[in-house]
């Protein structure tokens, strides 16, 4: 039953990743593609009716966390307090700057509100990427299943680790230009004219960062947490995970050369699917690995008791179905490209 519900995290925390990616995503690039008043609020507008619904997944996958593993998210919690306070600020940060844009008109105060969300939506990729890199690298746990890390380190290889450090900070820059990739791929499928011209083109060329961090940190990982190399060896067949990361990242350019761009952002959700689900396979029965391997924490070791587990996985299943369905609603009301009334003050 905990392997189950170690999946089943897992797919929320993807499901997450692929929603909520596309529009943390559109922030880092729209000072980049969006030149003017009306350009911005085209790229606002392509996510404006869903990004605060997408990051409801990363509430539920927290609250299944908390269900599912209490003493993974007491240990995660207490240590990485305080990342997940700046990661908590940022995206208040960015709500904020999205409403309060579209609710006051004033020349003076829209270049902020534009700043504060490209600002807080490129931390938070950086910030979700490092936090990924900490959990596949290890935490100094102890005994008592506590640790301390400090926000950053000095950066030198080796292991003097902290929450950004020589490695994962490299996975928090790959995860950074994915969602640039994502996001643009995302912004091109709903834009029209000059913008969708801008974002092809960044996402064209944040695919070459994407495609050699992969490499790079591929290679890194292996080095780093021997589970990964040992998981890999002993169940081969988890090697469709990468080959499916291997086949988005390649279907990207395809068809972004193809001039496709649904099946181009499907191919961004396709490497980003099989990139984090290779994490997952690469590090389990660990749910959060330690640098002295007698401290971690395993799905055993960390999960709640099987009656509430049980119980638990009837009303997940429900509540995957009503979500599921209203999602479907959403995106299929708000499908097509994004039209601006120049009239109207707003997305």
């Amino acid at each position: 039953m905990g392997t189950i519900w170690f999946w089943l995290v897992a797919v929320m925390i993807v499901i997450y990743v692929l929603l909520d990616g596309f529009d943390l995503g559109a922030g880092t690039i729209h000072l980049l593609v969006a030149k003017t008043d009306e350009e911005r609020r085209q790229v606002l507008g392509s996510i404006g009716p869903v990004w605060d619904g997408n990051e409801v997944w990363l509430l539920a996958a927290g609250g299944t966390l908390y269900f599912a593993f209490p003493a993974l998210y007491a240990s995660a919690f207490s240590g990485f307090y305080l990342p997940l306070m700046i990661v908590l600020w940022l995206l208040i940060l960015r709500g904020a700057s999205i409403e309060f844009r579209n609710h006051i008109k004033s020349a003076v105060w829209d270049p902020l509100w534009d700043f504060l969300f490209w600002a807080s939506s490129l931390l938070l990729a950086v910030f979700f990427g490092a936090a990924l890199g900490n959990v596949v690298r290890g935490v100094p746990l102890d005994s008592s299943g506590y640790f301390f890390e400090p926000l950053w380190t000095n950066f030198r290889l080796g292991d003097d680790t902290g929450i950004l450090d020589w490695y994962t900070i490299q996975v928090g820059v790959l995860a950074l230009l994915a969602l640039m990739m994502h996001g643009g791929l995302w912004v091109q499928m709903k834009t029209s004219g000059q913008v969708n011209a801008r974002a092809g083109k960044l996402a064209g060329r944040a695919w070459w960062g994407v495609l050699t961090l992969t490499a790079l940190v591929t290679a890194f990982t292996f080095r780093i947490q021997p589970q990964v190399k040992e998981n890999f060896t002993t169940w081969p067949w988890g090697f469709v995970f990468p080959l499916v990361a291997v086949a988005g990242i390649a279907g990207v350019v395809f068809e972004l050369r193809r001039r496709d761009e649904h099946k181009a952002f499907l191919a961004s959700c396709a490497y980003l699917t099989g990139m984090l689900t290779s994490v997952v396979f690469g590090v389990y029965p660990m749910v959060l690995p330690a640098r002295n391997p007698v401290y971690s924490l395993t799905v055993t070791t960390a999960k709640a008791g099987a009656y509430g587990l049980k119980v638990g996985l009837v009303w997940w299943v429900l509540g995957m179905i009503l979500a599921a369905g209203y999602f479907t609603i959403v995106y299929r009301s708000f499908a097509g490209k994004t039209v601006v009334d120049k009239n109207l003050r707003g997305y």
